[in-house]
């Protein structure tokens, strides 16, 4: 039953990411959160859980997307070689943080982001390109904050590349590839480090590798790649402005469920 469970959450996270736009680790947390909570999964670590497992399908399904932005030509590298280093450095620090924080903290972390990542989709606020792309030093210390902050809540990190990137003139479907090629250092560096975190710690269910939970991780990352192809297409014939707007208000009601749950 847990196997379907999870295979449902893929296709479901998938779907949606194709439909929007998204990576899927910001429908991922919060449901497995959901789920795990239901399962009966330790109170103190379930959050840790989802957010090592999250980061693990990110690593698979972030590859895929690095391949089709390669084969349109849109990733600037330059910029992914630059932010690289800081990327590692503040994804890695950052897990290491959040794996000693409470779970409740956590949750609220992630609830309190979801919810301004809802406003900003469902407003349209996007930064006006005020500045040049800044130096190898400057975008360094730039993936310090964006991987130190997707630490806390198991995403690969487009939510905060994406309007960086906007900001420093680079045109939305550069900015959006690049970002997709940055999200893979940050999630297997974040899983790496959830998943060495999570060695000690006593009472995590079987089936685990540290903070990573393999049976969620199987069926997420089965069901969700064709999935995502299939909301791609149908993200195609459908109102880009609806479809954000209603992603937004699903984005927010999930942090609102979390925040009041927490």
């Amino acid at each position: 039953m847990d196997w379907l469970l999870f295979l449902v959450i893929g296709a479901f996270a998938g779907l949606l990411a194709g439909l929007f736009g998204v990576g899927g680790g910001a429908i991922i947390v919060p449901i497995l959160i959901f789920i795990f909570t239901l399962q009966g999964f330790d109170a103190g670590s379930l959050v840790h859980l989802a957010i090592g497992t999250s980061f693990a399908t990110i690593v698979v399904t972030s590859c895929g997307s690095v391949a089709a932005h390669q084969r349109l030509g849109n990733i600037n590298w330059l910029v992914v070689k630059s932010m690289t280093p800081g990327l590692v450095v503040g994804v890695s620090l950052g897990s290491l943080i959040a794996a000693e924080l409470a779970g409740g903290y956590l949750q609220l972390a992630i609830a309190i982001f979801l919810m301004l990542v809802a406003v900003q989709m469902f407003l349209a606020l996007q930064p006006k390109a005020i500045f040049g792309l800044p130096g190898h030093v400057a975008l360094a210390s730039s993936g310090v904050v964006v991987g130190g902050l997707s630490a806390f809540f198991g995403i690969g990190g487009g939510s905060l590349t994406v309007p960086f990137l906007t900001a420093c003139r680079e045109v939305m479907k550069r900015a959006v590839a690049t970002s997709a090629a940055c999200g893979l250092p940050i999630a297997l560096f974040g899983a790496l480090t959830y998943a060495f975190k999570g060695f000690s710690v006593e009472g995590l269910p079987g089936l685990t590798t540290g903070y990573i939970y393999w049976p969620a991780f199987i069926g997420i990352v089965i069901a969700s790649v064709p999935c995502t192809r299939m909301g791609a297409m149908l993200a195609s014939k459908a109102p880009e402005k609806v479809l954000k707007r209603s992603f937004a208000l699903l984005l927010f009601l999930i942090g609102l469920q979390l925040l009041l749950t927490h």
